[in-house]
C-alpha cells in the first residue's frame, strides 16, 4: 500500500511578537484583533520557493534516488508563469526526468497537493509535496497576526512513517479569504461568518465523513489535526466532533501562526513524531471546502518539528520587518538602485551550478572544486564527476561586514567558505549581523534569493551560508 516515506520542515529562524506588532499599530488596530503568542517570519532573502527548497531537502536528506515527481503548493509562488516547481527540483538536484507541477489558489492546495501524490504514488512512483506560504496581510490588519511563514514536505511512497488507510475531499466556492491577481494582500469577508459557515461546518462534514467512510468513531483516533483559524476554534470543533482534549494535535498558531497551504502537513509531520506504532492519525486541511487523510503510524521519524521551533531568534523592530516585506520603502543609495541584467542563457546552460550547488571532483586525486572545472586545479586530470556543495557543511575561512554595500538587512556579510572533504568558494552569510561571526566557524548551506529585479520581473536565486547555531539561540 501507499504511505508516507518521510517528512520535512522548515520554520524561518525569526519570530514577531504579537505585542511589538500591537504596540507599533495600536492606535488604528482593532482590539478585537488582539492574538497571544508570536508567528514566524521569513527574512528578507525568503520566500515561499526558498523556504519550500529547505523543507525539501530536510525531508530527503541526501537520497535523492527515485523521487518521480515533485509537486509545489502555494498561494504565494514566486513566479506567476513559470514552474516553480521545476525550479524547485533543480535546487534538488533530481534531474530531468522528474515531473513537476504547482498547487495554488487556496490554502487547501497542501492537502490537495498531497492527495494527487497518493493516487500518482499507487503506480510505484516516489513522489515529494512541499507545500509553503509566504502571505501578507497589511499593516495592523487581522491577517498580519494571524498568518505565519512556514513550509513541509512529504515524501509519499514506501509506509516507512505511516500506512495511508483513505481519505474524503469536499469541494466548495466559498469566498471567505481572497487575492486576486496583482495584488499583494489577501481581502477576507466577516469573521464569524468564515468560522460558522465555512470552517466549523467544512471541517465538521469532512472529518466525520471520513470516519464514518472507515467505519471508526473518535474513540479508534490517536490524533487529529485541525489546522487553525483562531485560536479557540480547533479545541472547540474536536470537541463537537467527539474527540477528546487529549487527542487534538497543537494548532502551533501561537508559536506559528497561520501557515496557509504549508499547515496540514505541518501539523501532519508534527502528528506523525509524536503517536506510536499502531495509533491512527487523522489529518484534515480547510479552504475551497475541506479535505482529510486517514493514516496508520508504522513508525518514528526525528523531532524535527519541535526542533525547528527551538531554532529561533526574535526580530526586535516591527519596521524592520515592514521593510523586509517591502511594505515601507527603504533607501537603497547608489549601489542598491542598479540591477544588472540577468543572463538567463546563461543561467539556464548554468542551472546545476548555480540553482543546485553542483561542482566536480576530480576522480584521480578526488579534490572538490567549484564552480566545476573541465581540468582539475590540484593534479591537472580531466576525469572529473559531479559533486554537490549544497549538503556540505562547512567553516568560515574569511568574512566581511559591509555598511556600504546595499542590504535590505545591513550589513551586507559576505566571505569565503572552506567545505569539509575540501572545496573553497565565496558566498554571502545570512541569518545573522553584525558582530555574530567567528572565523572557523562552522556553517551550512541555504537555497536563498539573491536579488529581484522588478524591472525585467526576474527573482535570482542562489545558495548562502547560514551560521550554525545552538537551539534557541
Amino acid at each position: 500500500m501507499v504511505g508516507i516515506a518521510s517528512c520535512g520542515v522548515y520554520l524561518p529562524r525569526y519570530r514577531l511578537d504579537r505585542a511589538l506588532l500591537y504596540q507599533a499599530v495600536a492606535s488604528w488596530l482593532n482590539p478585537a484583533a488582539f492574538l497571544p503568542g508570536e508567528r514566524t517570519v521569513a527574512n528578507w532573502d525568503e520566500d515561499s520557493l526558498t523556504m519550500g527548497v529547505e523543507a525539501a531537502r530536510d525531508c530527503l536528506g541526501e537520497d535523492r534516488e527515485g523521487v518521480g515527481a515533485v509537486y509545489f503548493a502555494t498561494t504565494t509562488p514566486p513566479y506567476a508563469e513559470r514552474m516553480n516547481a521545476a525550479i524547485l527540483a533543480t535546487a534538488l538536484d533530481l534531474g530531468e526526468g522528474v515531473k513537476t507541477a504547482d498547487f495554488t489558489g487556496s490554502p487547501s492546495a497542501g492537502m490537495r497537493a498531497l492527495l494527487s501524490a497518493l493516487r500518482e504514488a499507487e503506480g510505484g512512483r516516489r513522489v515529494l509535496v512541499v507545500a509553503s506560504d509566504c502571505r501578507m496581510g497589511r499593516a495592523g490588519s487581522l491577517q498580519e497576526a494571524m498568518y505565519g511563514d512556514a513550509a513541509a514536505a512529504v515524501l509519499v511512497g514506501e509506509e516507512r512513517l505511516a500506512r495511508v488507510e483513505g481519505f474524503l475531499t469536499l469541494s466548495q466556492d466559498f469566498p471567505d479569504y481572497w487575492r486576486v491577481e496583482g495584488e499583494a494582500f489577501t481581502r477576507s469577508w466577516e469573521d464569524r461568518w468564515i468560522r460558522e459557515e465555512g470552517y466549523f461546518r467544512f471541517l465538521r462534514s469532512s472529518v466525520e465523513g471520513l470516519l464514518k467512510k472507515h467505519g471508526l468513531s473518535p474513540g479508534q483516533i490517536s490524533r487529529l489535526a485541525l489546522p487553525p483559524l483562531f485560536p479557540r476554534d480547533q479545541p472547540r470543533l474536536a470537541k463537537e466532533l467527539g474527540f477528546s482534549e487529549a487527542q487534538v494535535q497543537p494548532s502551533l498558531f501561537e508559536q506559528v501562526g497561520n501557515a496557509g497551504a504549508a499547515h496540514s502537513l505541518l501539523l501532519l509531520a508534527a502528528a506523525l513524531e509524536e503517536t506510536e506504532p499502531g495509533g491512527r492519525v487523522v489529518v484534515a486541511g480547510y479552504g475551497a471546502g475541506s479535505d482529510s487523510l486517514l493514516l496508520t503510524v508504522t513508525g518514528r521519524g526525528e523531532r524535527k518539528v519541535e526542533r525547528s521551533l527551538r531554532r529561533r531568534k526574535e526580530l526586535d523592530s516591527y519596521e524592520k520587518y515592514l521593510a523586509w516585506r517591502g511594505m515601507m520603502p527603504a533607501e537603497k543609495g547608489m549601489r542598491g538602485e542598479e540591477v544588472a541584467p540577468t543572463s538567463l542563457s546563461l543561467s539556464w546552460r548554468e542551472r546545476r551550478a548555480i540553482l543546485a550547488l553542483v561542482g566536480s571532483r576530480c576522480r584521480a586525486c578526488g579534490t572538490p572544486q567549484y564552480p566545476p572545472q573541465r581540468v582539475c586545479v590540484a593534479c591537472g586530470g580531466t576525469e572529473l564527476e559531479p559533486y554537490r556543495f549544497s549538503e556540505r557543511r562547512g567553516r568560515i575561512f574569511s568574512y566581511t561586514e559591509d555598511m556600504l554595500a546595499f542590504s535590505v538587512d545591513r550589513p551586507a556579510i559576505y566571505g569565503m567558505v572552506d567545505f569539509e572533504g575540501g572545496g573553497r568558494f565565496w558566498f554571502d552569510f545570512t541569518d545573522c549581523g553584525a558582530g555574530e561571526l567567528r572565523v572557523g566557524a562552522p556553517v551550512r548551506m541555504s537555497f536563498r534569493r539573491k536579488y529581484t529585479d522588478p524591472v525585467r520581473g526576474i527573482v535570482a536565486y542562489f545558495w548562502k551560508a547560514v551560521p550554525e547555531v545552538k537551539d534557541g539561540d
